[in-house]
């Protein structure tokens, strides 16, 4: 190999922060930690048979399901989901108005290339879904935010915002069971946002991969706008390696999208869409499936709430989580959760620190921390946070 100096890289690549959950998964691989940090949805809850029943009796009927696909996704597929979206919108939307993607973060990364100019200002929640945080800085896009709490994306802040002269050209939140808040989006936000995008004139994009995992009640249904870019998943409701996302927008997006996505990976697999069509449209197959994976981590988000209560008492705060994959927990006497983490992983337990999701990079989030729910046992549960316990204890 040469030992010349390699050719720079450009400037974009350079700007892009690396995704501490990312690295930190590295760490919980390990046998001995009991992981609270990663965003994995359960392998029990995924229908192991069915979408192998479902691939076999795709391949035994033509081969199609081999071949190149359309830029766009399988019609089959897209059919589905503008079905699925037509009655969450209560409007119609065509087969047209639906670009399906390797999953929702695709969508984001082609999104942010279609909306954003470099130097454009994009808002985003404080704290961040980091992905789309990643998304966006790749295209060089200046990041604003405002809080979200458990009503979801503080419309008050935006407006202040928004009135003090930053125009931006999108804003971006998680309506649904937000990552990592867990907060929904209220229905007197919903109207506030979308009324400030139509007065203001930049796009919402409504990333919304939890939105069917709700526990005691579903969640408002989103406001039907031309402003509103509806982002969607199949990872968290079937299964991660069906690489299935997909986003509903005005036509110009979607061809924009469709122009940008071929130079990116010219299709998707035409397997997996069709597999992912098949379990979307089996209306009663689905909602018995929903049922079994809104109870199993329902358990499980109770569980882990009472047990953060039961063993750190006073020491924390968290709400009882409504739907979604996640938690937010706060400590009320100054825990730095960055600083807890070494502690929290030499006892074999492991957790996302605040600061992975402020967009800013401050101190602000420092004192939280986000838990995942759905990956574990009920059982590993309740250790994993008695081992949280023990390292707080010995800060």
């Amino acid at each position: 190999m040469s030992s010349s100096a390699l050719p720079p890289l450009s400037v974009r690549a350079s700007a892009i922060t690396g995704s501490a959950i990312r690295d930190l998964l590295t760490l919980t691989a390990r046998p001995d930690i009991l992981s609270l940090a990663g965003g994995l949805p359960s392998p029990d809850v995924m229908p192991h048979s069915t979408i192998r029943e479902v691939t076999h009796r795709i391949l035994s009927g033509s081969t199609a399901a081999l071949q190149y696909a359309e830029t766009t996704g399988v019609r089959r597929l897209r059919d589905v989901i503008a079905a699925r979206e037509s009655a969450l919108v209560r409007d119609e939307v065509p087969p047209t108005s639906v670009v399906v993607t390797h999953g929702s973060q695709q969508a984001l990364s082609l999104l942010a290339s279609v909306l954003v100019d470099p130097g454009d200002v994009v808002v985003v929640d404080r704290p961040v879904y980091p992905g789309a945080l990643q998304a966006f800085q790749a295209v060089g896009a200046r990041i604003e935010s405002v809080p979200v709490d458990a009503d979801g994306t503080d419309t008050d802040a935006l407006a202040r915002l928004l009135e003090s002269g930053v125009r931006p050209r999108a804003v971006h939140t998680v309506s649904n069971f937000h990552n990592p808040r867990g907060g929904v989006l209220s229905v007197g936000r919903r109207r506030a946002l979308v009324d400030l995008a139509e007065r203001y004139g930049f796009w919402v994009v409504d990333d919304d991969p939890y939105g069917d995992v709700w526990f005691d009640a579903p969640p408002p249904g989103p406001i039907a706008s031309d402003r509103v870019i509806r982002l969607g998943s199949a990872s968290k409701i079937l299964a991660p390696s069906l690489r299935v996302g997909w986003l509903t927008a005005p036509r110009p997006v979607c061809d924009a999208v469709e122009r940008i996505k071929q130079s990116a990976d010219l299709c998707g697999s035409s397997l997996t869409q069709l597999v992912a069509a098949d379990l979307l449209a089996d209306e009663p197959w689905l909602r018995q499936h929903l049922d079994d994976v809104r109870a199993v981590y329902s358990a499980r988000a109770e569980v882990l709430v009472g047990a953060l209560r039961g063993e750190l008492g006073p020491a924390i705060e968290v709400d009882a989580a409504r739907g979604g994959m996640f938690l937010w927990v706060r400590f009320t006497d100054g825990t730095d959760t960055s600083a807890l983490l070494p502690a929290a992983l030499d006892r074999g337990v492991a957790y996302v620190p605040g600061r992975a999701f402020d967009p800013a990079g401050g101190d602000e989030l420092g004192t939280a921390l986000r838990a995942c729910f759905a990956t574990s046992s009920e059982d590993e549960l309740r250790e994993a946070v008695r081992r949280l316990a023990a390292a707080h204890e010995a800060r």
